[in-house]
């Protein structure tokens, strides 16, 4: 039988909010006053974060920007009648009371968002893929060490408690030596497959159509490629830049990694069709190399829009003496010791297979298995508190560091080289061959 011995983590987040610093320069409060923050993109992951910002004690919402007005209509009615808001984003980087501004616009707006507002003085959360292009990100980097502004990418398992201590188990050498890891998300809903609903009052009058296009190519007015942009690469980067990415940054989070330098995708559109160019099953395999945090090993992953089970999400770190199990908890998953080797004796002549099991039997006399000597699996999981919320950690990660000035994990360098291998994913689905990144240079390869 397993053994099995659970056990709850401590939050930290929380705990940190009173962290002191002196008063900041253009554009920041001193640390005993209110972050005043703007959201700009009020979709579904918009008004996610900004219910998660508001709660963070110390933090006021000053502004909201969305391209459809009957977002803003609805910011009003849930923030506030006084709010400001306004269909241009660069209203809302003028504004002297804005400290602090979270991106969650579709993807092809990151960067430039992004860059403009910490050129403006501006700290940012990011959501993620960072970039749509691999390039930009360098734009981000340089950006942010330039204006010495704090960006965060908005990928929370990196300020988790579970991914913390999946850190440290490694760390400490829990499964042995690495040697694969596979992760998974697997979604069987149309909600889950990025099919929102359209408003009915959806018209180039409450719409800016040009603006949302920004540089994507020119359309005529389509508003389900507005409210479902995820599904078409003018906009989103697909399963790889919405989910691998999640993936790539708890990976990198727990093992310590740069990324991969070889990268295969596979996929299709095999049920969601006819309103997308963006696939519904993506599969990924990638070479890391060795570093000094962790060995060679190789990474498989996966994301399922059509699957027929229960909804899932998973992590598997194989090691030669256990496997660490990352879900709702992290657990540690040892298999009995090997008393003996075994033999296949079975498969020579009588007279070889006598000899062989002579020879084992000397070396290993036989012993009845009793429950006394029966071995037992091992297992050990550990906990979130309850109602825990990595989102509420990751946004407090953020305003601490607003406050301090203290660097954060997921910087630019860290969402580049999250966002780098799944980019490359799509192209290698697209191209329908191998792709090369260097890791620490965080460029495509070319062949």
């Amino acid at each position: 039988m397993a053994s099995t011995r659970r056990h709850f983590l401590q939050a930290s987040g929380a705990a940190s909010l009173g962290l002191g610093a002196a008063a900041r320069g253009q554009g920041q409060t001193a640390a005993n006053d209110k972050i005043q923050f703007a959201t700009i993109g009020c979709g579904i992951m918009g008004q996610g974060d900004t219910d998660t910002a508001i709660s963070v004690p110390g933090t006021k919402l000053a502004a909201v920007c969305d391209v459809y007005e009957g977002r803003l209509t609805r910011a009003k009615e849930h923030w506030g009648a006084d709010l400001f808001t306004t269909r241009d984003y660069r209203e809302v980087l003028a504004r002297k009371d804005v400290d602090t501004v979270i991106v969650a616009t579709p993807d092809h707006w990151h960067a430039r968002i992004a860059a403009e507002a910490m050129e403006a003085g501006k700290d940012v959360y990011v959501q993620k893929p960072m970039v749509k292009q691999w390039q930009d990100g360098h734009r981000l980097i340089e950006t942010s060490r330039r204006t010495g502004r704090i960006l965060q990418v908005g990928s929370q398992r990196v300020s988790s408690v579970i991914y913390k201590k999946a850190q440290e188990l490694y760390r400490a050498g829990s499964i042995g030596t690495l040697n694969a890891v596979e992760a998974w998300i697997d979604r069987n809903s149309a909600i889950g497959a990025w099919r929102y609903s359209i408003p009915p009052d959806a018209s180039p009058a409450t719409i800016d159509w040009d603006r949302f296009l920004g540089d994507a190519p020119k359309r005529p007015f389509d508003p389900q490629r507005l409210f479902q942009w995820r599904n078409w690469n003018d906009y989103g980067t697909g399963v790889a830049g919405d989910l691998f990415v999640h993936l790539f940054s708890g990976i990198h989070f727990v093992l310590g990694s740069l990324g991969p330098t070889r990268v295969f995708a596979a996929g299709g559109i095999y049920f969601w069709k006819g309103d997308r160019d963006a696939p519904d099953i993506m599969v990924g395999l990638y070479d890391y190399p060795k570093t000094d945090s962790h060995p060679a090993f190789n990474l498989a992953l996966r994301v399922n829009f059509v699957c027929g089970g229960p909804e899932t999400g998973r992590f598997h770190f194989t090691g030669s003496e256990g496997v660490m199990t990352i879900g709702d908890g992290v657990s540690l998953s040892k298999p009995p010791k090997e008393t003996e080797p075994g033999e296949t004796a079975g498969s020579f002549s009588k007279e070889t297979a006598e000899k062989i099991m002579a020879q084992h039997r000397a070396r290993y006399p036989e012993h009845p298995v009793t429950a006394a000597t029966m071995p037992e699996a091992d297992e050990e999981s550990y906990l979130a508190p309850p109602d825990y919320s990595d989102d509420f950690e990751h946004h407090t990660t953020f305003f601490n560091a607003v406050r301090s000035r203290q660097p954060v994990v997921e910087d630019a360098t860290f969402g580049l080289r999250a966002a780098g291998p799944a980019l490359l994913a799509n192209l290698s689905y697209y191209e329908g061959r191998i792709k090369h990144w260097d890791p620490v240079a965080m460029r495509v390869v070319e062949d």
